[in-house]
């Protein structure tokens, strides 16, 4: 063992949710992460899609996608009320057009808060924190019955890198185990899209990330 790669986080302490957000202003790396997902909610057989956010946070995702993409519906569900805050000052005007829903993704009923099927479900940065492999798949199972049948899920999360001598946090894990497990939530031939910024001999926490794509 090397070392240990997680984070703990307080995010409904108001301060703690202001200072994260101050500190992980978008990078080069993390924009493109955004372009990318911005390009699936693009292809989109729909012009107005309706468009889900898993743990909207900080807003910056949104607000890039919501600059670029003038005609969608924008649905952010968080379980902070601080994020929701800091998300409506990142966000200015165009909180207007952002739904805010209070849901717990640990919750098996989250998508009965949804106030409209979505036909994308995005998220960043979000699922590894819910601490395991079941949770996310259950996540993956839950996006699978909610989005139609054409619908995307584009997820860019922290993974564990293949090859690395480092202990990670149970929700950081391989690639291949985030495609098998879209996989037996029913989307047909999940991919990885990009493995952002790689490291193996000394990661840090904000490294390693990947846009993972399903397809239902």
């Amino acid at each position: 063992m090397r070392g240990f790669v997680g984070a703990h986080h307080e995010f409904h302490d108001a301060a703690f949710a202001q200072d994260w957000a101050d500190r992980f202003v978008p990078s080069a790396a993390r924009l493109a992460l955004f372009d990318l997902i911005l390009n699936q909610i693009r292809q989109l057989p729909v012009s107005d899609p309706h468009v889900l956010e898993l743990g909207l946070g900080p807003g910056y995702l949104a607000r890039y996608i919501l600059q670029r993409h003038t005609t969608l519906q924008y649905e952010g569900v968080d379980f902070s009320t601080a994020f929701f805050e800091v998300a409506k000052r990142t966000l200015g005007e165009l909180a207007a057009r952002v739904t805010f829903s209070m849901a717990d993704l640990m919750d098996q009923s989250w998508p009965s808060r949804l106030t409209h099927q979505p036909h994308a479900i995005i998220s960043t940065w979000t699922l590894h924190d819910l601490g395991s492999q079941q949770a996310v798949a259950d996540v993956y199972a839950r996006g699978f019955e909610t989005l139609p049948t054409g619908g995307v899920l584009a997820n860019g999360d922290f993974i564990k890198p293949d090859g690395t001598a480092w202990d990670y946090e149970a929700g950081r894990f391989e690639i291949a185990r985030h495609l098998e497990l879209l996989r037996r939530a029913g989307f047909v031939n999940p991919v990885s899209l990009r493995h952002f910024e790689p490291e193996l001999d000394t990661p840090t926490p904000a490294q390693n990330y990947a846009c993972l794509v399903a397809v239902k």
